[in-house]
């Protein structure tokens, strides 16, 4: 019973996330730890690999179309890429300082609800602020390098903030935003499990968890990319609000059942 609900969170959250742009583990990461079905370090690290299936399958799905700007997504992933590691040893830094999951589970909780919480700000009021046009690749690098240490150390392996980025600093429209968010999410998430697998940072799981949640996040990245070409930008923009919410909810619970 507990492992079809942890594919079918794996699977929805697959699917929305892979729709807006912000990968699913934002989804997937305070849901899991809101049931205390597994270990932060599991939920994370196993978060971290379902983002990862699912985005290798909706960029390759999309690669050839106009949305893909791999000239401002590369500088941006590679700095995500470093920007994960980065995080990552900061999560581990806080583990063993607090050796306590509660601890960190707060933290995380705390962090990702001001994150989401400031995103949905922006976006409701978006088209009032001026946006720009970045294009040094070193810009983009550091930019991309500050969205990977938040999303690694929160283990969501991506994230609302991606899509406010794209719009602010490269004036990207909602599915250009995502569609170039997801090629940052899958190379920054590339670098996060090598790393995790140099270091041999892998904390334990059962196996049948890990076959499922990369199987929902296959599945949620073929859906994902069919529905991205039909749904409309406002049906995408309204999705991506209303998910924010449901997230800043979620938080609000985890932290205050972690205190």
């Amino acid at each position: 019973m507990i492992s079809l609900f942890i594919f079918a969170v794996c699977l929805a959250a697959s699917i929305v996330g892979g729709i807006c742009g912000i990968g699913g583990g934002v989804v997937i990461k305070p849901v899991l730890d809101l049931t205390g079905v597994m270990s932060v370090s599991a939920v994370s690290f196993l978060s971290g690999l379902t983002v990862l299936s699912m985005s290798v399958i909706s960029v390759l799905r999309n690669r050839g179309s106009n949305e893909l700007e791999p000239q401002r997504s590369v500088p941006l992933g590679l700095g995500a890429a470093v920007g994960g590691v980065i995080g990552k040893l900061l999560f581990e830094s806080i583990k063993q300082s607090a050796q306590n999951d509660r601890v960190v589970g707060l933290v995380q909780a705390v962090l990702l609800g001001v994150m989401v919480l400031g995103t949905l700000g922006y976006v409701c009021v978006k088209a009032r602020i001026a946006s720009k046009q970045v294009r040094n690749p070193a810009a983009s690098s550091t930019i991309g390098l500050a969205l990977g240490v938040c999303s690694s150390f929160l283990g969501i392996g991506g994230g609302p903030m991606n899509l406010a980025v794209m719009h602010y600093c490269f004036s990207m429209g909602t599915k250009q935003a995502a569609a170039n968010s997801l090629l940052v999410i899958l190379l920054s998430q590339v670098a996060n499990l090598i790393f995790s697998l140099v270091r041999g940072a892998v904390p334990s799981f059962e196996l049948l968890t890990l076959i499922l949640m990369v199987a929902a996040g296959v599945s949620g990245g073929l859906v994902a990319s069919r529905l991205h070409k039909k749904l409309s930008v406002q049906t995408t923009d309204r999705l991506f609000k209303g998910l924010l919410v449901v997230i800043f909810l979620i938080c609000v619970y985890n932290a205050l059942r972690a205190l």
